[in-house]
């Protein structure tokens, strides 16, 4: 069954990993950079074990800031030419992701040649090749060649990884006049913008490091920092399953947090500046007039209607022939559009500052993120609620694992004490709720649930492993994240033995009508357990080459180029693939089951395709035996109830947040018409999504 859903990478690979188990700017001194073509050490090491070694050094790599293996590198001068040999490797979850790297270049770091191989991420392999000649340039793809004219300026590098990679560029870039763009091999170019220094303390002694971004290596941007001596010190980023990821200098660790959360300020100010260029009015009263007012609250629409807006709050909202609009209003017309609360997404990784117009451009204006960077989040957090950032408003909920080799991050909860001082943290912090990770033991799942109750918060997440959804619901989970636990706990037991695919074949042959799917029914209603599914996800999952991403979310093709090469990137259906669209038909039958039943369904997708699978997800409930009012109610009233926000937000209705969207379409006539949202409003700002869209590489 794993050949089944490990073939494809969506982007909240690491936060879901165990539902595939069940499922199955100021620029560096110029003195800096070109004094000289060969580098200087960081920490130099002896050069009597290698005379022509110029430079080596290490970096710990992390993932959401947990150590989890090491790169090391070595620079050697070989007669007019510079050759880096570059060992990365990582072990996440258990699964070893090892790469290796060899670089060749001219003295002034202009590549003459570049191979990489390994593994990037748990499930993506990469094995290319760039020879560089005197007027062409051939590529290798695994075992296929090719060739190209070769540019002016260029350098080679595949992705994120690894780091000493990145850390060459920049050393070409500021050496080679500093190019607003710069050509990469086999594929793509780069924008490296300085963006000032930082003083950051390093075992307890400041010490200053120049800033810079990266843009085009993956989706978004990355952040780099730099010594006196033209060393990398830490890199801010994302893998290649799109969760946080950073490499940090060994001797440097110390700093970690304080990089994590200056990438994600830096990131919103950036966009923040961005978006200034974003046509939208901030106008202190804007009236919707003419348009086909669907509040939220399951009432009958209201044709030709007029919602007042003043001060990012609705005055009033009803028939044009009963609301007055004062003077002195701005007048949006409205006709043959529908107006619409904002939409949520209620499973959220907010691992880039990029996911901030992407969400508000689908219609999102809140967000709950499911699980993050503490420092990083709450960062970009604040400067949305300060004006300071582009995006939706966020709610969060702050992440903890147990120790095993499935944990993730650093917030281990092993001991009562341990729980209760993380979920002290996160409250104080202004979080929502409390996450429950896979490795979280159910005797440390009480004490989080207990203490996070006596504050006031909820508590939503993963079954660990070896639980099932009875045990953690009793131990006080309020909320379950995926159907495939779910739908775990309705089928009949299994031999401890059983292989994933029988564990699938039983899930594809579940009874809904069994007395165990009706018993886990009734046990969700009696606790009022909330679930989001992320159907979005797992449709995904079914992916093939007979079965292209594009026909599951034609959203694929509108993505940035670097996100469509990862996502339309899938293998050919496994012998099992049957079983795996089954499974998923029968998860999508839960769902409306659920629904029918009264168990509150929130909206939410994981990341999955971004923006557009929010979209998806709506669709997918409709397909599932909602209506569409009801499709839409699970991503706007129903999850403000779950949140306890319904007084302020979650319908258009008087007296509550502006947070409102304009569609080109009626969704109550065709549930797809929820995809063309043209207008956006939040924070008493209206955007125009094509323009959201674009701002990020997206297509609208």
């Amino acid at each position: 069954m794993e050949s089944i859903r490990m073939r494809i990478r969506p982007l909240g690979g690491a936060l879901f990993v165990s539902v595939l188990a069940l499922a199955l700017a100021r620029p560096l001194p110029l003195t800096v950079f070109a004094q000289s073509p060969a580098p200087t050490a960081a920490q130099p090491q002896s050069a009597s074990a290698n005379p022509a070694s110029v430079e080596q050094g290490k970096f710990i790599l992390h993932k959401f800031e947990q150590p989890i293996g090491e790169e090391t590198y070595q620079i050697s001068r070989d007669g007019d030419s510079l050759s880096a040999k570059i060992d990365f490797k990582f072990t996440d979850r258990s699964s070893p992701v090892p790469l290796t790297a060899a670089f060749r270049s001219a003295s002034d770091w202009t590549p003459r040649a570049f191979e990489i191989k390994g593994k990037n991420s748990r499930s993506t392999d990469i094995d290319e090749a760039v020879e560089v000649q005197t007027e062409k340039i051939r590529l290798r793809d695994r075992d296929k060649w090719s060739e190209a004219a070769r540019p002016p300026q260029f350098f080679t590098i595949a992705g994120y990884a690894p780091t000493t990679m990145q850390m060459l560029l920049v050393r070409y870039w500021a050496t080679h006049g500093s190019p607003a763009q710069l050509a990469t091999l086999p594929r793509g170019q780069v924008k490296v913008e300085p963006r000032g220094s930082d003083t950051v303390s390093i075992d307890g002694k400041p010490q200053k490091f120049e800033r810079f971004t990266i843009e085009g290596l993956i989706w978004g941007r990355e952040t780099l920092w730099f010594d006196a001596n033209r060393n990398l010190v830490a890199a801010v980023t994302t893998d290649a399953e799109f969760d946080h990821f950073e490499a940090i200098r060994e001797g440097y660790e110390s700093g970690l947090g304080t990089f994590v959360g200056l990438a994600g300020s830096d990131g919103m100010a950036a966009l923040a500046d961005i978006s200034k260029g974003i046509s939208g009015s901030r106008a202190e009263k804007i009236a919707l007039v003419g348009g086909t007012l669907i509040d939220g609250t399951g009432r009958d629409p209201v044709p030709d209607s007029v919602v007042l807006i003043e001060k990012g709050r609705i005055v009033d909202a009803g028939p044009k022939s009963r609301v007055k609009i004062p003077g002195g209003t701005l007048k949006v017309d409205a006709r043959g559009k529908t107006i619409l609360p904002g939409l949520w997404d209620m499973h959220a990784h907010f691992e880039q500052v990029e996911w901030g117009p992407i969400y508000l451009a689908a219609g999102a204006t809140t967000v709950r993120d499911c699980g993050n960077e503490f420092e990083f989040i709450t960062a970009v957090r604040d400067a949305v609620a300060n004006g300071r950032g582009l995006g939706p408003r966020l709610l969060l909920a702050g992440i903890v694992d147990g120790t095993g080799p499935s944990a993730i991050g650093v917030a281990r909860v092993d001991t009562p004490e341990q729980a209760k001082m993380w979920t002290d943290k996160y409250h104080d912090a202004g979080f929502q709720q409390m996450k429950i990770y896979s490795s979280v033991k159910l005797e440390e799942l009480k004490d989080v649930a207990d203490a996070a109750h006596r504050l006031g918060m909820t508590v939503t997440g993963h079954v660990p492993i070896g639980l099932n959804a009875y045990q953690t619901i009793a131990a006080g989970q309020d909320q379950i994240n995926h159907i495939p636990y779910i739908v775990d706990i309705m089928v009949p037991p299994l031999p401890d033995d059983a292989s994933r695919l029988d564990h699938a074949k039983a899930r594809a042959n579940l009874d809904l009508n069994s007395p165990a799917s009706q018993k886990a029914i009734a046990f969700l209603l009696q606790h009022g357990t909330v679930v989001d599914p992320t159907l979005a996800l797992f449709e995904f999952f079914t992916a093939s080459t007979a079965k292209p991403a594009a026909t599951i979310e034609p959203g694929v093709v509108k993505v940035a180029p670097e996100l469509e090469a990862i996502l339309a990137d899938v293998g050919p259906p496994s012998p099992d693939a049957d079983i795996g669209e089954k499974v998923f038909a029968k998860e999508l039958a839960v769902v409306g089951a659920l629904h029918k039943a009264g168990v509150p369904i929130v909206a939410g997708t994981d990341q999955t395709v971004p923006g557009h699978s929010l979209h998806r997800e709506i669709e997918l409930y409709v397909q599932a035996g909602f209506t569409p009012m009801e499709a839409i109610q699970a991503a706007t009233i129903v999850p403000a109830r779950v949140m306890g926000l319904d007084k302020e937000v979650g319908t258009v209705e008087p007296g509550k947040r502006a947070d409102v969207i304009i569609l080109d379409g009626n969704p109550l006539e065709s549930i797809h018409n929820i995809r063309k949202v043209e207008y956006v409003i939040t924070n008493g700002t209206m955007y125009n999504c094509a323009e959201l869209w674009r701002n990020v590489g997206f297509q609208p």
